[in-house]
């Protein structure tokens, strides 16, 4: 039996953890499956894993768990940007006893992360280790032992950034395989990794589970699920909702999810006399959030970017038309507006009050985007990427 090893930076909230849990999942079922984790944040993963699945931890530090509430920077590597933010922030907080021995313990920590990282991999005994970060990508290629398929793995959109494409394509191009999550990103890196032996591979995050009953649309309720950080536009979407609420003052917004934004938001709720209309829920299980999702009526996402929006899908899975930006560019590839849903342009906020309004009104027109909402999940189903995976940890992709 193949085994398979899944590099990660940690296994707390986050849409990367997510799915690497699912990919541990599904691929369990046919190899070995380690996940090799730099930090250990909680005392137990936030997403379920199989038990047939080993987990290694090669830091246990507290420090990783103060700065949860920056995972975008620090899943990207950007340690100075991370130094930056702490500063700001525990400065504004008169925290600087805290600052002194945290940025210490930090300092300390990178070169550590690095250390213990490149070790783990040199000693893997692994047929094929898969990368789910770009710095992750630079150790894979330099240190993995001779015939190691090496894969990488990458979850986030460039955005336009040239810095952050570039970075992206120098650590990659010495892999084997690069799998790409959305078939814009897939053309956008073949195109950048032509000259290079590393050849790209499209295969979009999937679906652990479907609902066997689909949410009846009924409910006078909106939802959105995602972490309360700055990218999300959560506040967009409070001030969207406030004028809604004015005209629609029977219906109610559900958010789920925590963050460094939860202070902000809860601020504007209070200030804009919200509390009866607005739930942050928090964190929550998949089973809670299942459960929300099927007394909602319409899903609403406000993000400025989204690499590929794996909750549009859970949404439409129960039947849930979506609402999204444009900007959030995994929602291109999910939503066909007007089909299962509506992309909105320009970050409009008048056009989408105006739609979501429509399809507040209207039941028919709900329960008609929602029946191809469901239709829409059946490419990012289980059964359809696990079958993707084994094609390629078996070499069934043309090189």
């Amino acid at each position: 039996m193949k085994k398979v090893i899944i590099l990660s930076l940690h296994l707390g909230y986050g849409g990367i953890e997510k799915s690497i849990a699912a990919l541990a999942n599904i691929l369990c079922e046919k190899y070995k499956v380690e996940i090799i984790c730099i930090y250990k944040l909680y005392d137990k993963p936030a997403f379920n894993i199989d038990e047939r699945i080993k987990i290694s931890y090669l830091i246990e530090s507290d420090l990783p768990i103060k700065v949860a509430n920056y995972k975008v920077l620090l899943q990207k590597g950007h340690f100075l940007k991370l130094i930056k933010k702490l500063t700001q922030d525990y400065f504004r907080k008169l925290k600087f006893i805290s600052f002194l021995k945290d940025g210490i313990s930090g300092i300390f920590m990178y070169p550590k992360r690095f250390s213990v990282t490149k070790n783990a991999i040199k000693d893997a005994e692994a047929d094929i280790i898969i990368s789910t970060r770009t710095f992750f990508n630079d150790w894979l290629a330099d240190y993995a032992p001779p015939n190691v398929v090496k894969i990488g793995w990458e979850h986030n959109h460039h955005h336009n950034n040239e810095r952050y494409a570039v970075d992206v394509v120098r650590s990659s191009k010495k892999l084997d395989y690069f799998v790409l999550v959305s078939k814009d990103l897939k053309k956008f890196y073949t195109k950048k990794l032509r000259k290079y032996p590393c050849k790209c591979v499209y295969i979009p995050n999937l679906l652990d589970s479907i609902p066997k009953r689909l949410a009846p649309l009924q409910e006078k309720r909106l939802i959105s699920v995602g972490r309360l950080s700055q990218e999300k536009g959560h506040i967009d979407l409070l001030k969207i909702f406030n004028q809604l609420e004015k005209r629609h003052p029977d219906w109610h917004l559900d958010i789920i999810g925590d963050g460094p934004e939860r202070d902000r938001l809860e601020t504007y709720i209070k200030s804009h006399k919200l509390q009866d209309k607005v739930t942050l829920h928090g964190f929550q299980s998949k089973e809670y959030i299942d459960n929300m999702l099927h007394k909602s009526s319409l899903f609403v996402m406000t993000s400025y970017t989204e690499s590929f929006g794996i909750v549009l899908l859970e949404a439409m899975s129960h039947g849930i038309p979506c609402v999204a930006f444009s900007s959030a560019e995994g929602a291109k590839e999910i939503i066909t507006s007007g089909k299962n849903g509506y992309l909105i342009k320009n970050r409009n906020s008048s056009a989408m009050i105006k739609k979501i309004e429509d399809i507040m009104k209207k039941e028919d027109v709900r329960k008609e985007l929602g029946k191809q909402a469901r239709k829409s999940i059946k490419q990012y189903t289980k059964e359809v990427v696990q079958e993707d995976w084994y094609n390629l940890l078996e070499k069934k992709v043309k090189k």
